[in-house]
C-alpha cells in the first residue's frame, strides 16, 4: 500500500503556494484589479532582460523586464486552453481565471505592462543576481529567451512556475527556490508529527 503522506503534502503544499497569486477583491468588486496610475513605476531604471520581483503576502512574483514599459511573467490561466483568440487572452487575469488555471495547470507566459504585472507592489530588480553571480547570461539573451516563450504552457506550483520560467531565461535553468524552502519546510513539520 502507498503512504498517502507525500500526496498529502504535495497537495497541501499547492494549496499553500496558490496563495502568492490570490488577493482577495473587496466586495462587489467586479473581478477587475484596480487602475494604476500611468507612470506609476519609474521604469527607466529597468534594462532589458532585468529580472523583475515582486514581493507579495506570502510570496514573490517573477518576471523579465522586456522595455518599453513590458514584462513577460508565468501566470496560471484557464483561458488559454479553451481559446487562441489574443485579444482575450490579454485581458487582465481574473481571480477565477487564475484559480482555474492552477486547478487545470494551465498557464501562458504572457507579457503586460510594468504596472499590470507589479499589481501596486514594489519592485526589486536583479536580486536574485547575487544567488547566480557565475551564471548570469546576457540581458539581451534573457529578453530573448523571455519572448521566445510567450504563450500557453503548463503550470505546476512545484515544477513550473514564474520563478522557474525567470531563473531559466536569466541564468539558464529553471530553479524556484521559494518552492524549495517551502517544501522543506513542509517536509520538517511532517516529520515532527
Amino acid at each position: 500500500m502507498k503512504n498517502p503522506v507525500p500526496q498529502a503534502a504535495s497537495l497541501l503544499l499547492e494549496k499553500l503556494l496558490l496563495l502568492v497569486h490570490v488577493r482577495p477583491l473587496p466586495a462587489g468588486s467586479s473581478g477587475e484589479p484596480p487602475a494604476a496610475a500611468p507612470g506609476y513605476y519609474d521604469t527607466s531604471c529597468f534594462k532589458r532582460g532585468d529580472l523583475l520581483e515582486v514581493p507579495r503576502t506570502l510570496f514573490i512574483h517573477f518576471g523579465i523586464y522586456l522595455g518599453e514599459n513590458r514584462v513577460a511573467h508565468l501566470m496560471p490561466d484557464i483561458l488559454p486552453a479553451f481559446t487562441g483568440d489574443r485579444r482575450q487572452i490579454q485581458q487582465v487575469v481574473t481571480n477565477k481565471r487564475l484559480i482555474l488555471g492552477v486547478i487545470t495547470k494551465t498557464a501562458s507566459i504572457r507579457v503586460d505592462t510594468v504596472e499590470d504585472f507589479a499589481y501596486g507592489g514594489s519592485i526589486l530588480v536583479n536580486h536574485m543576481d547575487r544567488l547566480f553571480e557565475d551564471q548570469v547570461l546576457g540581458s539581451e539573451e534573457a529578453a530573448r529567451r523571455a519572448e521566445k516563450l510567450v504563450g500557453a504552457t503548463a503550470y505546476s506550483l512545484l515544477w513550473n512556475n514564474c520563478e522557474h520560467f525567470v531563473t531559466y531565461c536569466r541564468y539558464g535553468a529553471p530553479v524556484s527556490f521559494q518552492t524549495d524552502k517551502t517544501s522543506q519546510l513542509l517536509e520538517d513539520w511532517i516529520l515532527e508529527l
